[in-house]
């Protein structure tokens, strides 16, 4: 665990001197950091939007997307109050901080646990928004660490939980996720978006 810790520390050591010495990068990633889950929000419109004349299933994909990214950020709270660890910027006073101050503990990382959600639900759905999300992810991930807001096991640890919230999810509620997705396609209401193609013309 100690070896853990000191690479951990290394590491953060090693993206901080990095933030030292690109000032230029530093409102592009403190701006990602605090607003990229925009992105992820756009991403998944996107599957709703690609897969809404489609299966059941793929639509059903989509929608499990933002759920399962709701899902993860709120079985991640009960973990961050059992770790309780302190933010970097809290233990080591010396780090270039960009990120604003928050007393919230550290690990897992929200924003890492809502990014790995998302990507894995949209890979789940789209290979192609799935790819652009996990490298969305990870860039999320790096300007956390970046912004001195968390720790790399931090983001690591956020990304892995986030996506295994997301894709164990999806199999074990996949029936009835696509069963609710095909009744709620019969509504008038939501038949007009997200109907299924009617037969071709003779």
């Amino acid at each position: 665990m100690m070896t853990l810790r000191r690479l951990d520390d290394r590491l953060l050591a090693d993206v901080n001197d990095l933030a030292r010495h690109t000032h230029w990068l530093h409102g592009a990633v403190l701006g990602f950091a605090t607003y990229g889950l925009v992105l992820f929000a756009g991403l998944m419109l996107a599957a709703l939007l690609v897969r809404r004349t489609g299966s059941d299933r793929g639509l059903a994909a989509a929608g499990w997307s933002a759920l399962a990214t709701l899902v993860a950020v709120g079985l991640n709270q009960p973990l961050v109050a059992v770790f309780g660890e302190r933010r970097p910027y809290s233990v080591h006073p010396h780090l270039l901080v960009l990120a604003t101050h928050s007393t919230d503990p550290s690990f897992p990382s929200d924003h890492a646990v809502m990014a790995g959600a998302a990507a894995a639900g949209l890979w789940l759905a789209s290979r192609l928004l799935g790819a652009i999300a996990a490298v969305a992810a990870a860039a999320m991930a790096f300007s956390r660490v970046y912004i001195a807001a968390h720790y790399p096991w931090d983001v690591v640890a956020g990304l892995a939980f986030g996506a295994l919230v997301a894709i164990v999810g999806w199999f074990l509620l996949r029936t009835p996720l696509t069963s609710v997705t095909r009744w709620l396609r019969e509504r008038p209401g939501v038949r007009a978006a997200f109907g299924r193609p009617g037969p071709a013309p003779a």
